[in-house]
Order: C-alpha cells, then structure tokens, then sequence
C-alpha cells in the first residue's frame, strides 16, 4: 500500500476545513449540494440510442442513480469500493489501525482510487449489457459521462462529509427517495414517452400523480378500484414506514463504566444493529441475477431456464397483491396467472429474508462489529462494565448474550418490512423506504452527538469512529 502513496498525492481531493463549521453552515452546504445532485440527475446522456433499456427501478432507489442521466450509475462505485476495503479490513487480509489518522488517511485514499476505478468498470457494464445503449461510435462518450457523473458524486460526498451535514451518500439516497416518493404521489404532469425531459404539461385530469389519479379515476373505474391502484400503494408505504420509525427506537441499554472516575455511561444495542446492510448486500446480489439471466436468456438450454426460473424467485411482480385485489373487485378471468405470482412473491420473501440473515452474520463478522471485536473498541476507549474486572472477555461474555439475537431479529425483520413493501406495491419501495428512515435516523444521532463530546469526551470519542 506505500508503493501508491505517490499515486494518492496526484488523485484530487477536498481540502479539510481549518476550523469546524457552524451548524447553519452545514446545513447551508447540504443544502447546495443536494440541489447539485437533483440538477445532475436531469443532465441526459449525450449521444444515447433510444433503444436503452430504462428498467431496474428498485436498483436507482438504491444506488441514487437514475438510468438515462450521467449519473445512471450513482453511488454505485462508492458504495462497492467501501465495502470491499471494509471487508478485507474486517477480515484482516489488510490489517490498518482506524485509531491511527494516518490509517483512516490512507484508507480514505484507497476507497476513493477504487471507487474511481469502478466509476469506469461499472459504467462500461451498463454499457455493455444495453441499459444505455449508445448510438454507433459513441461507446466510449457514453461511457466516459457515466463514469465523471459518478467521480462528481463521489467529490460531492467528500464535500458533504468537510462542510455539510452527515453523509452525501445518505443525503443522495435519501433526497431521491423522497422526491421520487412525492413526484409519484403529487406529480400534476401527464409525462411524454422516451428519454427527453420537457414533453410535460400540467393536466390534473389525466396527471400522472397517484392522488389525481385516484380522484379522476373515481368516474371512470369506480371508487374502490381507483381506491386500490392509487391510494393502496400510499397507505402501504405509510405503514412500513411508520413501523420502521418505531422499531428504529427498539434497543438494549447495557450499562459501562467509563473513565478511571467511573462515571456511569450506557451503550445502546439496536434493534437495527446491521442497520440495512444485509438487505443492501442481499438486493445487489439479485439485481447481478437479473442482469445474469438477461443476458443468459437470449440463448436456449437449460441453463437459459434454470436462471429464468431464479429471475422469477429473486424478482417477482412487485405488485402482486394490487393485482390480486383488481383481480377480486373487476372480476378479472387471469386467476392462473395472479395465482403463480402469488406463489413467487411468497417463494421471494423467504428467500429475501434467508439471504437477509445470512449477510446480517456474515457482515458482522466480516466488518468487525461481532461481541468480540466490540469488546476490544470499548475497552480500549476506557470503557468495561461495573462491577466486573477490565477484562474484554468479561465483555465480550455480555454482549454475546445480545449481538448474535438481535443481528438474526433484525435481519429478519428488514427482510420481511422489505419483501412486504415490494409485493404490495408501495411507494418509494421497500429498499427505499427503509433506507430514507434509517438515514433520517441516523442524522438525528448525529445531532446528538454532536453535543455528546461535551458532556461525555469518551464516550463521543468512541462514538465517532
């Protein structure tokens, strides 16, 4: 890693403020940059054949990327990049000292050098796999404005990171969730087919918003038909979130003692203690399938139906039970059919919730944050547990009373709020609803820690890493 020391001295970088920024200006410069990210995602791909493939819908909510504009790729590269370094860390393959700036320097400069390569790799898959089909002789323009719409993302994240509020991943996730969200509901715009913008007009009769809809389709399909296709997906997304709001609160207070004056501290264990991660992990490897079986599906053999038929399990109707309520009220005659989707979006949840669990202990393992790993961060930030020796052991004996419970609780639990939402349609999606709330969450704490270091120096010093 020292023989790119002089690689990372020519890569860019955001220069680190000299002073901390006040509060009003992280917000003023998360807010700026937020307005940059919606502006990038209206920018079209010069040089697009209109034979690109628009799709995978569920994987922008994801990625923050939106299939068309040079950032189709999204957060993509930055988000594997940090994950693969954080793995080979974890698994001590790369063995690096985060207590060490010069450490946490280094491997801010690996992920970014990784993410810009994938910027390029990743780009020239779309490309390759016709999601953005470019037009003859524009292969690599097309290729080379997807990958600097994902370099800017990363240097805007690294800005949101200096000077603004949080993270600029979270912000670009999050923001497109929400807007998307309220677009879908509130859109007063019949929109025009193809990749151009501008081919919109205001017509609430017709408008592509579900709340026009529902009121404009009263008179022509009735109110309880109208009332399921447009204000069901609403209701659905209300609930997940709302339930996904409480149980972000859910946690487990073990107490420690904190400091040679003993001061009495609490560290909580959440209920979300991989947070999304293994619904993330699990979603990415599905959308690979999806890509795998496209390609795989244009030959025959078994192969073409073996993967076909996997499509089908990891990537069901996502709307299933609209289709099945339609079905019921309109008196509808493709029972067969609505049948079989049933069968694979129930056959979906399971296998979503399997590989939710299976990546929920395989991340905690792998990134370092199992009961043993977690009794050495604490013990070396001052912190034990009152009335037991200084021991890690003693620690670790503790939190495996909890850790290993609650990552299988909670990767099934966001398995299942995520399968629910997508099977029922909801809107925002169940990826996107869960991030949003765990995003929103997450700047809230960081409000409060940002007071903790005040009060409790160790335990905020703990509490940033």
């Amino acid at each position: 890693m020292s023989i790119m020391d002089n690689v990372f001295r020519v890569i860019p970088e955001v220069v680190t403020p000299k002073e901390k920024p006040s509060l009003t200006s992280k917000l003023k410069w998360t807010l700026l940059i937020l307005v940059v990210f919606f502006v990038l995602g209206m920018i079209p791909i010069y040089g697009l054949s209109a034979s690109a493939q628009i799709g995978l819908e569920h994987i922008q909510y994801l990625l923050a990327s939106k299939i068309g504009t040079i950032i189709s790729v999204g957060i993509g590269p930055i988000v594997v990049a940090s994950i693969i370094l954080q793995l080979l860390v974890g698994s001590k393959i790369i063995n690096m000292d985060f207590s060490d700036p010069a450490q946490r320097a280094k491997f801010s400069s690996w992920q970014k050098l990784l993410a810009i390569i994938l910027s390029f790799f990743e780009g020239f898959i779309y490309v390759k796999m016709g999601l953005l089909a470019p037009e003859p002789g524009m292969f690599f323009w097309v290729l080379l404005q997807v990958a600097v719409g994902s370099i800017i993302l990363l240097y805007l994240d690294e800005v949101v990171k200096n000077y603004g509020f949080g993270s600029g991943i979270s912000l670009f996730i999050a923001g497109g969730v929400a807007s998307t969200i309220l677009i879908r509901i509130f859109n007063p715009f019949t929109q025009g087919a193809g990749l151009s913008i501008g081919h919109a007009a205001i017509n609430f009769a017709s408008a592509d918003g579900l709340l026009w809809s529902f009121f404009h389709n009263i008179g022509t399909s009735g109110f309880l038909l109208s009332f399921v296709n447009n204000l069901l997906p609403i209701i659905f997304a209300l609930v997940v979130f709302f339930i996904v709001v409480y149980f972000e609160g859910v946690h487990v207070n073990i107490p420690l003692t904190v400091g040679q004056r003993g001061a009495m501290g609490k560290y909580p264990v959440k209920f979300f203690y991989v947070s999304n991660m293994p619904v993330i992990l699990a979603a990415a490897l599905f959308a690979n399938i999806h890509l795998l079986a496209q390609w795989i599906a244009k030959g025959t053999g078994v192969f073409s139906t073996i993967f076909s038929f996997i499509d089908k399990v990891v990537n069901p109707t996502r709307n299933v039970v609209l289709d099945v309520l339609n079905q019921a009220i309109g008196g509808g005659s493709e029972w067969s059919y609505i049948l079989s989707s049933i069968g694979f979006a129930l056959l979906y949840i399971v296998v979503l919730t399997a590989a939710c669990v299976l990546f929920g202990v395989l991340w905690v393992q792998m990134a370092g944050q199992d009961s043993g790993s977690l009794a050495n961060q604490l013990n070396k930030s001052g912190m034990y547990l009152p009335g037991f020796r200084r021991d890690p052991r003693v620690v670790k004996g503790v939190l495996d009373r909890y850790i290993p419970t609650i990552t299988i609780l909670g990767s099934i639990f966001v398995g299942l709020m995520a399968g629910f939402a997508d099977i029922t349609g909801a809107v925002g999606t169940g990826m996107g609803i869960l991030l949003t709330v765990d995003i929103l969450y997450r700047m809230y704490e960081e409000l409060v820690r940002e007071q903790a270091p005040q009060l409790l120096p160790m335990l905020g010093k703990f509490m940033a890493r």
